[in-house]
C-alpha cells in the first residue's frame, strides 16, 4: 500500500470538550473529515486514531475504520506513527480531526512532493494570509520558506516581524504527508525545547535539522477549535451546499 491517512481525533478538548462528535449542519465533525479524505484518489486507506470509544463506535457506525490508541500520546504526530506502525505503507498522512474542508486538492499536492524528490521527508500546506487579523492571531501558525519551499520557521508570532510595510505572510493549513520511516524517526524523539514553546510538532522537525517541504495552496479551510468557528463552517456549508452531505 502506497498512502495510508490517518485522522488523529482526541476527546479531550480546552475550548471545545468531544469535539470530535459535534455535529456540524447535522453531521459530526469526525464523520465529515472522514467522508472527505475517503474520497481523495491518493489515498489508498484512512483510518480514526482516537483514545475514546464513543468516537471509534461512531466512526464504526458510519462504516470508516477506527483504531484505538494510547492516551498518553503527546501529539497528533505520535498518535498518527502509533497506528502507522501496525498498517505498513509508503507515505502516512496526517489529517487534522478538525478540518473538515480538506480534500483531494489539498491532500494530492503534498503526495506529488514526496514523489517528485527522495530528500523531502515531510511535506505540509502553506496558504497566502488574506486576512491580516490572523498574523496577529496566536491560534493562527505562521511560517516563512526559502524560494524552494524549505521551511525555515513555524510560530504563533507573526513572522516575519513587520518591521516595514508591504510583507506577505503564509500560514500553515491542513495534513502533513510524512514518509513512513520517517516518521517513526520523528516520534522517537521525543518533544524538543522549541516544539514545547510553541506547542509545535513541526519544530521537532526542524530542531533536529530536517527539512519540511511546503507546499502553497489557493484554497483555505475551516478548523474547528471555538464555538465561533462552528458556526462559520455552518454559513459556509449553506453558502455551499454541495458540501454539505
Amino acid at each position: 500500500m502506497k498512502t495510508l491517512a490517518v485522522i488523529p481525533a482526541r476527546y479531550a478538548s480546552t475550548r471545545l470538550p468531544g469535539k470530535p462528535l459535534l455535529p456540524i449542519a447535522g453531521v459530526p465533525l469526525v464523520v465529515r473529515v472522514l467522508r472527505q479524505v475517503q474520497k481523495c484518489e491518493s489515498v489508498d486507506r484512512v483510518i480514526v486514531a482516537t483514545d475514546d470509544e464513543r468516537i471509534a463506535s461512531l466512526v464504526r457506525e458510519h462504516g470508516g475504520e477506527a483504531m484505538m490508541t494510547p492516551p498518553e500520546l503527546p501529539s497528533g504526530g505520535d498518535r498518527v506513527a502509533w497506528v502507522a506502525r501496525e498498517i505498513p505503507s509508503e507515505y502516512v498522512l496526517n489529517v487534522q480531526g478538525d478540518d473538515p474542508l480538506v480534500a483531494g486538492d489539498m491532500i494530492d499536492p503534498l503526495i506529488t512532493a514526496l514523489d517528485q524528490d527522495d530528500s523531502t521527508m515531510l511535506a505540509l500546506l502553506s496558504k497566502k494570509i488574506e486576512n491580516e487579523e490572523e498574523v496577529q492571531m496566536n491560534s493562527i501558525v505562521k511560517m516563512v520558506f526559502d524560494e524552494k519551499g524549505k521551511g525555515l520557521y513555524f510560530s504563533r508570532s507573526p513572522i516575519p516581524y513587520p518591521r516595514n510595510p508591504g510583507g506577505v505572510w503564509y500560514k500553515h493549513i491542513g495534513p502533513y504527508a510524512w514518509r513512513r520511516d520517517f516518521l517513526f524517526e520523528f516520534s522517537s524523539w521525543g518533544q524538543t525545547p522549541l516544539e514545547q514553546v510553541e506547542g509545535l510538532e513541526m519544530l521537532r522537525v526542524l530542531e533536529k535539522g530536517y527539512a519540511i517541504r511546503c507546499v502553497t495552496v489557493a484554497r483555505d479551510t475551516i478548523e474547528i477549535d471555538t464555538p465561533e468557528d462552528v458556526v462559520r463552517m455552518e454559513k459556509y456549508l449553506k453558502e455551499n451546499p454541495h458540501l454539505a452531505f
